[in-house]
């Protein structure tokens, strides 16, 4: 690392504690790779020439950091993204979760809603919906307004539609959803059994006991310390025996946690809490 790069970093650093200590959001545990990059992208965005300038933006002005929100955390998302996750998800572990008289799922990271308006349309297909109760979180504001509304671009549901057809839909997917506002609106009957809310991994505590947490593609932008922090919180929040989704890249090996959970779909990343 270059003695330029370093200072960077070492400004960035500074940065978080400050957005930290203004605004409660802790940054300061995520990836250092994806927060460089990351801080590049909001000054480029809020025209600011160097990372004092925008410390001075972020920190002056609420409005402004709230905007800067979606450079700091994950905006990306599809519906039924990685279709054989679903697959092992329907094939798997909804058999055991049909033997609960009632079930919570939580949604950590949620970002713009489309893994929890998936997962609530894989469970409406098989019939444990309307017992089912879907915590979506995230701590983006504007994210969890995009999510809790269901509605989103016309263009993107071709390929939402392959992802669900691959991911063992049962119909299709435009059965879910309407044409509305320029884009696609998902059926409120879903919705009503999902609850968006703020929750940030870094700083807050178990709110429910829940029988599913998927948590995917969320768990790479921290550094080992903020994943084993998140990790336990899915720990706890578990039921016995309670299933953990991954992402792709993520996984339980060698972190706090590891010997807590066992390999359930080893492939898909989904882990069962032990007993």
């Amino acid at each position: 690392m270059d003695d330029e790069t370093a200072l960077f970093d070492l400004e960035v650093q500074l940065l978080l504690e400050a957005i930290y200590r203004r605004y409660q959001h802790d940054f300061r545990d995520y990836a250092v790779t994806s927060v460089r990059r990351r801080m590049r992208h909001a000054m480029v965005h809020l025209g600011c020439a160097h990372l004092g300038e925008l410390q001075h933006v972020l920190l002056s002005d609420a409005a402004r950091f709230r905007q800067a929100l979606q450079f700091f955390t994950v905006q990306v998302s599809e519906m039924f993204r990685d279709p054989p996750y679903f697959c092992a998800l329907r094939e798997q572990v909804v058999p055991v979760l049909r033997t609960y008289p009632s079930l919570k799922v939580w949604v950590a990271g949620c970002s713009t809603g489309e893994e929890a308006w998936s997962l609530a349309v894989l469970l409406a297909e098989e019939d444990l919906l309307e017992r089912s109760l879907i915590y979506a979180t995230d701590i983006n504001p504007a994210s969890l307004e995009v999510a809790e509304a269901g509605i989103y671009p016309r263009e993107r549901m071709a390929g939402f539609s392959r992802s669900y057809h691959d991911a063992g839909g049962r119909r299709s997917l435009s059965d879910w959803y309407t044409a509305a506002y320029d884009g696609a609106r998902f059926d409120p009957a879903l919705r009503r059994q999902m609850v968006f809310a703020d929750h940030s991994l870094a700083t807050d505590s178990v709110f429910s006991e829940v029988h599913l947490v998927s948590c995917r593609n969320v768990l790479i932008y921290f550094n080992r310390g903020l994943q084993d922090r998140a990790l336990g919180l899915f720990r706890e929040s578990l039921v016995p025996r309670g299933y953990l989704g991954l992402g792709s890249r993520e996984t339980l090996q060698f972190g706090r946690h590891a010997e807590a959970f066992e390999p359930e779909v080893a492939a898909e990343r989904i882990y069962r809490r032990r007993t």
